[in-house]
């Protein structure tokens, strides 16, 4: 038994057609796999570029009000959220990461 692809002859119409196909698929798959170097770049970017974020190094006393507990203290980014106990109360408050200058309060309450 013979391939179809041997005895049957295409005539110059079905060849550019069968030509232009195979440009096609050619392209697509190039672009595809531009498509995927560009990916696994942009994530390779992401994690290179989140070991080199590590936090500065922080020095300095944060001044509480007196008879506050401190529950959790966490740098982010420009700003340190400091959460306390004071009085039977929970709220956090946020300052500043180089200079320690407050930025605000953010009170916590039980809904009545």
């Amino acid at each position: 038994m013979t391939s179809p692809d041997q005895d049957d002859k295409l005539d110059p119409a079905q060849e550019r057609v069968l030509r232009k196909l195979r440009g096609f698929a050619a392209f697509s798959g190039l672009l595809m796999g531009f498509g995927f170097l560009a990916l696994f770049g942009a994530i390779g970017y992401r994690v290179v570029a989140g070991w080199k974020s590590a936090p500065a190094n922080f020095e300095g006393t944060i001044r509480l009000p007196k008879g506050a507990r401190v529950i959790s203290a966490v740098p982010s980014g420009d700003l340190i959220a400091v959460t306390i106990e004071r009085d039977g109360m929970v709220e956090t408050r946020f300052f500043e990461a180089s200079g320690h200058a407050p930025r605000g309060t953010i009170g916590y309450a039980a809904e009545p």
